[in-house]
């Protein structure tokens, strides 16, 4: 199963959060898996990777040229997609994803979250996303999606992929459970 990994890239974030990242590594590389991220270097992006390779796992990292140049190009990647814009990288993984999971982040991660969403609930995809609330990161989002529900225009979220996750550890025994289906 390709594993799409949403999250932070910047180097201001917690160890609580990067021990999440590492976990979900770690379990795309103990079971076979593949990681497909954003190829960039730094934060979640590099604690993700780096257990994965740790592990001899396999991942597909899609990086835009605009990062390339600024010199943050992961060394990481089995496979690497340098691509020229955000869009494009976006799409490239999709393509590659057989389901996403989205973990702490900033306006990038939310621009990944929300593009996903809004692709499957059209009907561009089916993938699932999974979308991993630790320390409550995604509280206030979460109470921003239900409002959207009850008034009528996120109807579909939920029914389009969406799942909720308190931790890595609740994330990787749902993707364990959705592997075992395929």
């Amino acid at each position: 199963m390709n594993i799409c990994v949403f999250c932070a890239s910047s180097p201001h974030v917690s160890d609580a959060f990067k021990t999440e990242a590492r976990s979900i590594g770690r379990f795309i590389a103990e079971n076979g898996h593949t990681l497909v991220y954003g190829g960039a270097t730094g934060g979640l992006m590099d604690a993700v990777a780096e257990a994965t390779h740790e592990l001899d796992g396999d991942i597909i990292g899609v990086v835009p040229d605009l990062i390339v140049e600024k010199g943050r190009k992961s060394a990481l990647p089995t496979q690497l997609f340098q691509v020229g814009t955000m869009s494009e990288r976006k799409e490239l993984m999709k393509e590659y994803a057989d389901v996403f999971v989205v973990l702490a982040g900033g306006f990038g991660t939310l621009d990944e979250l929300f593009d996903v969403l809004a692709s499957g609930m059209v009907g561009y995809h089916d993938k699932q996303t999974i979308l991993v609330n630790s320390d409550n990161y995604f509280s206030g989002l979460l109470q921003q999606i239900d409002r959207m529900m009850a008034e009528g225009l996120g109807y579909k979220a939920r029914q389009s992929g969406l799942h909720i996750c308190q931790s890595a550890e609740e994330c990787t025994a749902w993707l364990a459970e959705q592997a075992e289906k395929l």
